[in-house]
């Protein structure tokens, strides 16, 4: 096997194409709505067609919800409402066809798949297509050890790519991507602090399921001691997710840059997912420009990598069930834009 070099994405990695894009622009001032008319639908639809290299832009036909799974060791402090080793139950949910992603996923056709990277739990409890990609049983305690081995990041980092690439061969169009996890928002506000140069209670949220102020105290004081292990990994991305990271944010970290090698277009959720989003900034600055972000989850610690990556969300509607929930609730946007862009008439 080769030797892992992140510095290979920011080659690799190219912006959709601009001429593309204002092709895109030009077909739509060709139209008889008034420019504005349509608010972001209009921007939706511009940079689907950079991303497919095509105008009229092709419709969102095989999407795919995916979320990736994992426990935190940080989360036996306390510091989330669910109980620490909790994220089987929330795996089995999605599985079962009755969490509101699932819900939502089904409502809208589109099929879910969980990679369980880190799970607490015996792998015989869940499906063998499910494991198969787990580096470890539970992600270590980042307040006061890694969260991975070296060798368990660059695993669970190789997953995320190889992940990426059957997606893509697969003829996915479009990713949702969310999470699965119980102690993940600590992990990823710890990610968001450190590369944003933050206090640990400015990136400090209450969770999907709302902590109380004892809870968050908790929290905030893991954050606090896990950052001073992250600052002096900085400059080393990988390492940075191996010490304060999991193997879940690691995954979904390289798959975020793959896919973007592999230009597919990906729906950013929530907090994690913002969290690996900004880490894959650092690796490759060009990554961004093939996501977008679903919606405002009201985690600080989201609003503050948003910002510094340069996306706002499509949607805030006060929902915080995470778990893919709010990407695919944009999703809908997301295809009118596609349908709009391909199908008004346009004059010559």
């Amino acid at each position: 096997m080769s030797a892992l070099n992140l510095d290979d994405f920011a080659q690799l990695i190219e912006r959709p194409d601009a001429d593309v894009r204002r092709t895109a622009e030009e077909r739509r001032a060709r139209t008889a709505l008034p420019p504005g008319a349509l608010g972001r639908l209009d921007e939706l639809g511009e940079w689907l067609a950079a991303v497919q290299q095509q105008v009229p832009v092709r419709p969102v036909e095989r999407p795919r919800a995916l979320l990736f799974a994992g426990d935190h060791g940080v989360a036996r402090l306390g510091v989330s409402a669910r109980p620490a080793g909790g994220t089987k139950d929330l795996v089995r949910a999605v599985l079962e066809g009755a969490s509101p992603a699932a819900v939502l996923a089904r409502t809208a056709g589109v099929p879910v798949r969980v990679v369980d990277m880190a799970v607490d739990c015996d792998p015989a409890e869940l499906p063998e297509e499910v494991t198969r990609h787990r580096v470890r049983r539970g992600s270590g305690r980042i307040d006061v050890e890694d969260a991975l081995t070296a060798e368990e990041a660059e695993a669970a980092f190789r997953a995320g790519m190889a992940i990426a690439d059957e997606e893509a061969d697969a003829g996915t169009d479009l990713v949702v991507l969310g999470d699965l996890s119980v102690g993940g928002t600590t992990a990823a506000g710890t990610l968001i602090a450190a590369l944003c140069g933050t206090d640990a209670s400015v990136v400090t949220g209450r969770g999907g399921r709302p902590i109380d102020d004892l809870a968050w105290m908790r929290k905030c004081a893991a954050i606090r001691d896990a950052l001073r292990r992250a600052r002096p990994v900085l400059g080393d991305q990988l390492q940075l997710l191996a010490t304060v990271g999991g193997a879940d944010l690691t995954a979904a970290t390289g798959f975020l840059l793959q896919s973007a090698v592999r230009r597919t277009p990906v729906i950013l959720d929530g907090v994690v997912s913002a969290a690996c989003a900004l880490v894959a900034q650092r690796v490759a600055f060009r990554a961004p420009d093939w996501w977008v972000a679903g919606q405002a989850s009201g985690e600080p610690a989201q609003a503050k990598a948003l910002d510094r990556i340069a996306l706002n969300p499509l949607l805030d509607h006060g929902v915080t069930a995470g778990e893919g929930t709010g990407a695919l609730l944009a999703l809908p946007l997301v295809r009118a834009a596609a349908a709009l862009a391909a199908e008004l008439p346009v004059g010559d």
